[in-house]
């Protein structure tokens, strides 16, 4: 049996705001995160991300509000981030909505985390969010919003998706910083390595503009999801008609737009 391909729009957060830039840098506002998650949902997203940007103590009372707007707003999964350090902070996270909970930084520097949070929750509501950046070693690990190199620049991207899905990761949200924002497309290596190396499904993030960007990460990149921003908010590509093409090339994918009850 073909797993459906999921097509996940994802919500970068910076207070009350969803926010996007390029290569985690010069952030523009977007609009309402429950707005565009509500809209999403009517339009056949498979899931919806939610990722506190700013990841600051201070900020966290503001994110938890806008989980449960954005959960409210949802008849599909939520998963949210961002400043989640330890498994109290995860519950708190689950408890305002969220279905899948995604760490980055608090995992790399304590890997024990992703154990204790598979415990709680089961491995399938843990996921392992990793900013990758080509090196001449290979993918490097990026932690604090891609901003510091993860173990001042010692750990492989590739190595440290199959250690995380080893100790409890469910899936994999890979992004490549060197593509974020710039629609030129996945990084196709990137991600084939990563699936290949992991027994989990791996999200691809970062590059997409058009849908034989998709079309190519499903296939040569071996993505199980593909995650995007900028072109969704923008409404650049359509979701509905983005599944459309998937489907017409072979590509199993999901529900296209939600039907509205009778």
């Amino acid at each position: 049996m073909t797993l459906a391909r999921r097509i996940i729009p994802c919500l970068d957060t910076d207070g009350e705001w969803v926010v996007k830039g390029v290569q985690f840098r010069d952030l523009r506002r977007q609009g309402d995160p429950a707005e565009l998650a509500a809209r999403y949902d009517r339009e056949g997203a498979d899931e919806i991300v939610v990722l506190d940007i700013a990841a600051s103590r201070d900020r966290r009372p503001t994110f938890l509000e806008t989980i449960r707007r954005v959960a409210a707003a949802l008849a599909i999964p939520l998963t949210a981030g961002g400043g989640i350090r330890t498994l109290e902070d995860a519950r708190a996270v689950v408890r305002a909505g969220a279905d899948k909970v995604t760490v980055n930084t608090a995992a790399v520097e304590r890997p024990e985390l992703l154990a204790e949070l598979a415990a709680e929750f089961g491995s399938q509501a843990v996921v392992l969010a990793i900013d990758a950046s080509l090196a001449k070693a290979g993918w490097q690990v990026w932690t604090r919003g891609g901003r510091e190199p993860a173990r001042g620049g010692g750990l492989d991207a590739i190595r440290w998706a199959a250690e995380g899905a080893r100790r409890g990761a469910g899936e994999i949200l890979l992004t490549s910083i060197d593509r974020d924002g710039t629609r030129s497309g996945f990084d196709i290596e990137l991600t084939a390595a990563a699936s290949r190396a992991v027994g989990v499904p791996v999200i691809a993030s970062g590059g997409a503009e058009t849908p034989e960007h998709f079309l190519e990460v499903f296939g040569r990149g071996e993505a199980d999801a593909a995650l995007a921003a900028s072109i969704f908010h923008e409404g650049l590509v359509p979701i509905a008609g983005l599944k459309r093409f998937l489907a017409e090339r072979g590509v199993t994918v999901r529900r296209t737009e939600r039907q509205a009850p009778c």
